[in-house]
């Protein structure tokens, strides 16, 4: 159906609100750099409108802190562009504060507690492999 694949992968020991916020952060990221991937605007039987959504599933997962470190590794060594979270993100309150943060680290340095990517289906699954399905 789809040739590509989206994937979610979060640290497990979050807290739900941290694993619902960062998600919606990472999707974010994930339909700005794809917007060939957001359909049609959805409409109800009395023409009410509703935003448009992403026209293929995502995948959530989870991951240790190790397993996440290893799975960022593998993005960066492949060249596949990710959303990425950072632990340090919790404590800024806005975007241009959250790409300062991100800044500040080397890649071989951060905190990852969630990201996302979209790629080939093979490759996606190469990437994440480690990780479980969320539960």
């Amino acid at each position: 159906m789809f040739d590509t694949k989206i994937a979610v992968v979060l640290r497990e020991d979050l807290a739900v609100w941290q694993k619902l916020n960062v998600t919606a952060f990472l999707i974010g990221g994930i339909a700005g750099a794809n917007p060939g991937i957001i359909g049609a605007p959805y409409e109800d039987a009395s023409g009410n409108l509703y935003n448009p959504l992403l026209i293929q599933p995502v995948i959530v997962l989870g991951a240790d802190a190790s397993t996440i470190a290893t799975i960022y590794g593998r993005a960066m060594e492949r060249g596949v562009r990710l959303s990425l979270y950072i632990e340090d993100m919790f404590r800024t309150g806005h975007d241009e504060a959250n790409r300062a943060t991100v800044r500040q680290y080397a890649p071989d340095a951060m905190n990852v507690v969630g990201l996302a990517l979209r790629d080939d289906k093979k490759t996606v699954d190469k990437i994440t492999k480690g990780a479980k399905m969320h539960g």
